[in-house]
C-alpha cells in the first residue's frame, strides 16, 4: 500500500510539473491585448513579447505585478497592472503633465 501511495505522488508531482511547464511556455511568446480609454471609448491593442522583454518593441520591465514602458513618441511612461488591467501613462510637459488612464482585457496574456 506505501509502495502504490508514493508512485501516486511522483505521478501527481510530475503531472504538476508539465502542467506549470505547459503555462510558462504559453507565456514566453509574444501577446497582443486591447486597451480602451474609459472617457472617448477608443481602443488599441498593445503587443507584449515575454522572451524579449519589450511592449511594442520597446524596452520594458515586467514582473508578476505590472508591466511598464516608456514610450518616446509621446513621452509617456506607461504601466500595467496585470491583475486589475489598469494602465496609466505618466506623460511630462511644459504645463506639468498629466496622466492618461486606460483599461485592457488580459484574458490572452495570462
Amino acid at each position: 500500500m506505501f509502495r502504490n501511495w508514493v508512485l501516486a505522488a511522483r505521478i501527481a508531482c510530475m503531472a504538476a510539473c508539465l502542467v506549470t511547464s505547459a503555462v510558462s511556455e504559453a507565456q514566453q511568446r509574444e501577446t497582443v491585448i486591447t486597451c480602451i480609454n474609459p472617457a472617448s471609448g477608443t481602443s488599441w491593442q498593445i503587443s507584449i513579447d515575454f522572451d524579449k522583454v519589450t511592449v511594442d518593441s520597446k524596452q520594458a520591465k515586467i514582473t508578476p505585478a505590472t508591466i511598464s514602458w516608456f514610450d518616446p513618441a509621446d513621452g509617456g511612461n506607461y504601466t500595467l497592472d496585470r491583475k486589475s488591467g489598469d494602465l496609466i501613462a505618466i506623460v511630462a510637459s511644459s504645463t506639468g503633465g498629466y496622466f492618461r488612464h486606460g483599461r485592457c482585457a488580459l484574458e490572452t496574456s495570462r
